[in-house]
Formats: structure tokens, sequence, C-alpha cells
């Protein structure tokens, strides 16, 4: 066989295996959706699973209770049918489980209640996860900090352990919006037993948590059972610094490392893209009042290597759709933009 023959016959195989080719870089690496990057769309779940598909991702992550339009098993089975035979794996979460965080609400009932349906609604469909989170970066700043809602979710994911446990599902708790650090996550996986609890990472939501998104895959991998992953740009100010998620392959975070460490340290999980762009966070800092949610990490590592990252970006315009009718399409666009170039650079380039 001579070189020129080799080279084509080479191009045509590549093109042969399409993404499976693609994503060899990356042994077993899972690219999905999570639904909450579209959210704009407002549609229901069976349209998320149809998108998912028509992108040619591996799995579609419905990570609110509110996607579905029914909870009984008819309707259930439907979207199992549909998911199966599009070639989609199915990921399934509500939102926060602390009954003392600013978050909580009581949609679903009780916080054990809420959990118990989304543990339910997971077994039907497939999904090896329940993703629930404690709450948000205000919840820091109450009385008893965030150990205090820490142990109240706690006693919910430890109420729901025989039901998670015979279903075959484990909880996955999310990091969410600057809430817990890598450490405290860690610890409450461990307090409640990683036989059935693990973590949904965020490198997004680290970034609001003060940590370089590759230190916080280094603590939480392990525990990982799913992700929900976008890329972020930050840049210094004269208040401290400046934080504003972006799709992947456009922030500071190296993600074909980040994309390879997380397939080591979570082998079979999928990387499942929540592109939440177009606005910015200002994290000052520098000033006094900044430091009360997060009380003695000023000095610490994880923080010295957190403003170094900030000091390797630049600033970038925010995204405000137009006044007027042709709002909500902008919007719309806008999201599947993100979403579809995040996608797109990890088959490509990771």
């Amino acid at each position: 066989m001579n070189r020129r023959h080799f080279l084509q016959t080479s191009a045509l195989s590549a093109a042969a295996l399409g993404l499976n080719q693609v994503r060899a870089a990356v042994p077993g690496l899972k690219i999905g959706l999570d639904h909450f990057a579209v959210r704009a769309t407002g549609w229901k779940a069976g349209q998320y699973i149809d998108y998912a598909a028509s992108l040619k991702l591996d799995t579609c992550f419905l990570s609110e209770l509110g996607v579905f339009e029914s909870f009984e098993d008819g309707y259930l089975q439907g979207l199992k049918d549909q998911a199966d035979r599009l070639g989609i794996r199915m990921y399934v979460g509500t939102g926060g489980v602390c009954p003392t965080s600013n978050t909580w609400k009581t949609t679903y009932g009780t916080p054990e209640e809420t959990l118990a349906l989304t543990i339910k609604l997971a077994k039907k469909l497939g999904s090896p996860v329940a993703r629930c989170y404690l709450g948000n970066q205000k919840d820091r700043s109450t009385e008893g900090g965030i150990q205090r809602h820490i142990e109240e979710t706690l006693k919910v994911i430890r109420a729901c352990r025989s039901r998670a446990e015979g279903e075959g599902v484990k909880i996955a708790i999310e990091n969410h919006a600057g809430d817990m650090q890598s450490h405290e996550l860690k610890a409450l996986i461990e307090a409640a037993g990683r036989s059935y609890v693990g973590a949904n990472i965020d490198p997004g939501n680290a970034v609001w948590a003060l940590e370089e998104p590759m230190a916080h895959l280094e603590v939480l991998g392990p525990y990982t059972v799913c992700s929900s992953v976008r890329d972020s740009m930050a840049w210094e100010d004269d208040n401290g610094a400046v934080i504003q998620w972006t799709a992947v392959g456009e922030g500071l975070v190296d993600f074909s490392k980040y994309a390879r460490r997380f397939a080591e340290l979570a082998p079979g999980v999928p990387l499942q893209v929540e592109t939440i762009s177009g606005f910015a966070k200002p994290m000052t800092w520098r000033k006094d009042e900044f430091w009360k949610p997060f009380s003695g990490h000023r000095d610490s590592a994880a923080f010295k290597a957190w403003v170094e990252f900030t000091k390797k970006g630049r600033p970038i315009p925010a995204f405000k759709a137009p006044d007027g009718p042709g709002r909500k399409d902008a919007e719309i666009a806008y999201q599947k933009g993100e979403l579809e170039r995040s996608t797109r650079w990890l088959r490509e380039t990771a």
C-alpha cells in the first residue's frame, strides 16, 4: 500500500466511523445535553429528547421535574421507549431538597417526597441517578452557615436511602450556584454513604464558589456520577474579579485536559452540557464584606489558585435579547448556539 492510498483509505475510514472516531481521543467519553441549557424553548421532556437525538448526543439530562407532562407510568414508559428508539440514555433530576435553604419550594411535597418522586422517575426512565441540590451561595451567609444546611440535606438524603438502593438509583448532589465547595460536598457524600450517593459535578458553579475547575475536579471526580458542565471566562477588576459563564472551549478552562481527566476519574459518566451564558457575576473579594460566606478561605491555597485563574482572562460582552416580539426567538437562538458550539467542540477537539 503506497502512502497516497493509505491516506485515502484512512480518510474514508474516519468518515465511516463518524462521531465514534472523533471521540476516540477520549476513550469512553459520552456527551450529552442538560435540558436547562435551552430552557427558553419551554419544551417538554419529549422535545428535549428529540433535540438531543438531532445533535447525535449520547444522553439527555432532564434536570428539573417541570419538564414532565405527567408522572404516570404510561407517559413515562412512552418517554423511555422514545429515548431507547433514538439511542439516548436518560438522566433525571430535581431542584433543591434542603428545607432550610432559600431555594426550597413545596411544589412536589416535602423534601423527602420530592426526592422519592425523582428516584421513581429515574427508575422508570432508566436513569442511573436522581439529581438534586442543596441551594445557592446565599445559604452560606445564613445563621449556622452552610454546615447547618448540609446537615438538613443529609437528613433528607438518608431518609431516601432504602428507596434509592431498592431501585438501584444513585442520588447525585450538585455543587449548585456557589453553595458548597468541593471538600464540603465530598464530606456530605461520605457522611451519607458512597454506595447510594455521588456528585453531580458542575465546573461553572465551582468558579462561583472560589474554586479553580481542574482542582475542583480532582476532589470530586472520584465521587462523580453525573455532570452539568460549561466553561467560564474571568477577568480582574478594581474590586476583585468578574466571572462570566460561556460555551465550552470559549473560556479559561482547558476542556481538552478536563475531559481526559474527567474520563479517568469518573469512567462511564457523560459530560452533559449546561450552558448558562451571557451575564457577568462580580466577585468583589477585595472588599471585607465579601468574605462572610467564605470565612477562613481567604488564605487558602485553593483561593490563591482561583485568583491566578481569574488573571488569565479578558472581559467579554454580555448578551441581551432585543426588546420586541422577536425577543424570545433571540433568546432561544442564543441558547441553542451556546449549547451546539459546546457539544461540537467536545466532539471535535476534546
